[in-house]
């Protein structure tokens, strides 16, 4: 409640006054030094909303008086950047892949390009480094689906796999379960051949009868002794390395779904000198030929 203003007895300040519960309430002033320095920064803000841009209008913005952009900024660096770039994005357009690995500078350029490239594209499939996943093949390793020289690398990473690219690589394995081509003892059968290409413990019996199989349904492609084709992207089911899993029921389920993944045709949303550069970068992951 209000009451008069007195000085306090213990401090010597006048009190408000006011009074809660007993309590009255000094009068205490800021010190002089912290009122300045308040003032100064209302001044300085204001000097802030006249110098740059500030209160948004109707049909723009107070552009303040030295007309200062962040986006023009930002805009102007991008321009630099792409004129000190221009020089070598040129000599990697028009050069040759194989001319471009023979210069060790634009190498270097290309292959830090296509670490940048292929982190912002293809890393969310293929993982960091190319480590690979579970239907997304690995780039690091020495197994290709479709090859792994400079050409054929280059190749696919322009047209695309199963994409909309009219010279898309295209593969397409029969879904033997789904269709009814064939039935569930024979997937099996055919399973545990294809086991047994890579050294993995199967049935002895359904083995030989999975031979016969193998030859009538996917020796056209995967070739006699299964060491795959690349001409058709059909993998070598003799080593180890499995795109869907290499255990019983995941090959299983590869036959009679016949599954197949789909990688975009980047040759149709990238420049040519980014798509030489990922074909340098990739080819430099470990596997290239």
């Amino acid at each position: 409640m209000p009451t008069k203003i007195e000085k306090d007895a213990v401090t010597g300040q006048n009190t408000t006054g006011h009074e809660w519960d007993g309590i009255k309430e000094l009068n205490t002033p800021l010190p002089t030094w912290w009122v300045y320095l308040l003032y100064a920064t209302i001044a300085w803000s204001i000097g802030l909303f006249v110098i740059y841009p500030s209160f948004p209008g109707i049909t723009g913005y107070l552009p303040g008086v030295v007309g200062y952009s962040a986006r023009q900024e930002l805009a102007d660096k991008m321009k630099v950047e792409k004129e000190v770039r221009a020089p070598f994005l040129d000599r990697v357009r028009n050069g040759s892949l194989e001319d471009i690995r023979r210069t060790p500078d634009l190498l270097g350029y290309a292959v830090a390009g296509g670490r940048v490239a292929f982190a912002e594209n293809c890393a969310g499939c293929h993982q960091s480094g190319g480590a690979g996943a579970k239907g997304y093949p690995s780039l690091a390793d020495d197994e290709w689906l479709w090859g792994g020289k400079l050409a054929d690398i280059q190749k696919t990473i322009q047209v695309g796999i199963r994409s909309m690219h009219p010279d898309t690589r295209t593969s397409l394995m029969p879904r033997f379960g789904t269709d009814g081509i064939l039935d569930r003892r024979q997937l099996d059968d055919v399973t545990e051949f294809v086991l047994s290409l890579s050294t993995k413990p199967v049935d002895p019996a359904a083995v030989e009868r999975g031979r016969r199989l193998y030859a009538e349904n996917c020796a056209s492609c995967h070739g006699e002794q299964g060491a795959g084709m690349r001409e058709f992207g059909a993998p070598s089911l003799t080593d180890k390395v499995w795109l869907f899993g290499g255990d019983k029921p995941s090959i299983l389920r590869s036959i009679a779904e016949g599954r197949a993944g789909v990688m975009p045709a980047w040759g149709e949303r990238l420049d040519p000198a980014i798509v030489k550069m990922l074909t340098l970068y990739v080819h430099t992951l470990g596997g290239g030929e």
